[in-house]
């Protein structure tokens, strides 16, 4: 299991944010007000990270990652902090905190993610996936490729094929919902997870990988919408 992920801020509508973007993760999300109380949470519970944002009361975030670096039982915990965009001199008070990476708020999901998966790289999302089965066409380096999609969700895909792709290989792809092949998904997408040969941990799929979506064109995404609506209904 990826365990505790600590979320330190003042401002609950933050607290919020991050809390939705994990919400079908399997990380057990904990959250402070200030540095203090987190530096406390932190002593009592072993955690995978700790995402704090810079400016808050009693304790900022500054303090709170030094006092994490400096402790000899808590210093190996990554710590990422955020602040506002456009703030140099407040990413340089990051920077000199010693803080393991850096999000500029307002913060945006796919990054957020990305970042939280660099040091929790076992994130699983637990989203409602169905079970699905269509061609789908892909490119990755201008290169043409295909596959079939195993199932589905609203943030991704299974693709079954040959073609190993690396993890974090950026890809255009499209696939029918219908058997018609009246109502297309046409999306971009970003290898999250690889399934193959002694590193598969998904014995059930084919060898193949797990893509993110990252954009929609057109009614792409409402297409998708209203087919997994009426799955769940």
């Amino acid at each position: 299991m990826p365990g505790n992920i600590l979320i330190v801020d003042d401002v609950v509508m933050f607290l919020e944010i991050q809390k939705g973007f994990l919400k079908m993760s399997s990380l057990n999300i904990l959250c402070a007000r200030d540095g203090l109380e987190a530096l406390g949470i932190a002593k009592e519970n072993k955690l995978v990270l700790v995402v704090t944002d810079l400016h808050m009361p009693n304790m900022n975030g500054s303090d709170l990652c030094k006092s994490i670096k400096r402790d000899r039982e808590l210093g190996e915990i990554p710590v990422v902090m955020t602040t506002s965009a456009g703030k140099n001199e407040d990413l340089e008070t990051c920077r000199g905190a010693g803080c393991d990476a850096l999000l500029t708020k307002p913060l945006e999901r796919n990054s957020y993610l990305n970042t939280v998966r660099r040091f929790v790289p076992e994130l699983d999302r637990r989203e409602a996936r169905y079970p699905f089965e269509a061609a789908v066409r892909f490119q990755a380096f201008r290169v043409n490729m295909t596959g079939t999609v195993r199932n589905l969700s609203r943030n991704g895909i299974y693709i079954a094929t040959e073609y190993a792709l690396e993890t974090g290989t950026e890809i255009t792809l499209v696939f029918p919902l219908d058997k018609e092949g009246n109502v297309l998904v046409q999306a971009k997408g970003s290898v999250r997870w690889r399934n193959y040969g002694e590193g598969s941990n998904k014995n059930n799929l084919p060898s193949g990988f797990g893509i993110e979506f990252v954009a929609f064109a057109g009614e792409s995404k409402r297409n998708l919408d209203r087919y997994l609506a009426k799955l769940a209904y």
